[in-house]
């Protein structure tokens, strides 16, 4: 079981996307996320309770822009966010990781790694970086403001922490092709168990 971890507009996904093709099993923390925030559930219920009962819409469902506004906008609003909706994330997440066939492997495609303290929980960290006004760009590329991408990364661990906890360091400085290319490698010469010797974290 691996994690592989990046700040937002890195390339995770698109890292991840690539070890599902080959074969791995993966569990989407965003996309849990949304799942555990649809209309009727008890986050939802708990996320409008704490942060406002205008950001359910007429039709029930949860205005995220309105909320990430009001999460970023303060000090201290993402942890309280996360206290609400990581308990069922990662409970969602280890069902499907526990779940992988035997043999083969199982991925963990979570943004907030470093920020949490379950680092230990998983074989290796594979961490995905870029430059910060790169991944500005890319953020612009799916409707997000400058200045809301800034917020979210100065929310998030610097690189620096990020590359403490790293097994494997994956620069996305290139094309998408590039980075799918580097992913691939990364699975068929370390992941994968008909490859080379998997990666191990080093244990205390």
């Amino acid at each position: 079981i691996v994690a592989v971890s990046g700040g937002i507009g890195s390339g995770k996904s698109s890292v991840t996307r690539t070890f599902a093709s080959l074969g791995a099993v993966v569990a989407d923390a965003d996309a849990i996320a949304r799942e555990i925030l649809q209309p009727g559930t008890r986050a939802l219920r708990e996320v409008a309770e704490h942060f406002g009962a205008d950001l359910i819409r007429s039709d029930g469902t949860l205005d995220r822009s309105l909320l990430a506004s009001r999460i970023f906008a303060c000090d201290g609003r993402v942890r309280e966010l996360n206290a609400i909706t990581h308990p069922a994330i990662t409970e969602r997440a280890w069902t499907i990781l526990n779940g992988a066939p035997e043999g083969a492997l199982a991925v963990y495609d979570i943004p907030l790694l470093v920020e949490g303290d379950g680092i230990d929980l998983f074989d290796a960290v594979i961490m995905v970086d870029a430059p910060e006004e790169e991944r500005i760009r890319r953020l612009a590329g799916r409707g997000m403001s400058p200045e809301d991408a800034r917020a979210r990364i100065r929310a998030q661990a610097s690189s620096e922490e990020r590359r403490a906890a790293a097994n494997v360091w994956i620069d996305n400085r290139g094309s998408i092709a590039d980075l799918e290319n580097v992913s691939a490698q990364a699975y068929e010469r370390w992941l994968s168990p008909y490859g080379g010797r998997p990666l191990s974290r080093p244990r205390q």
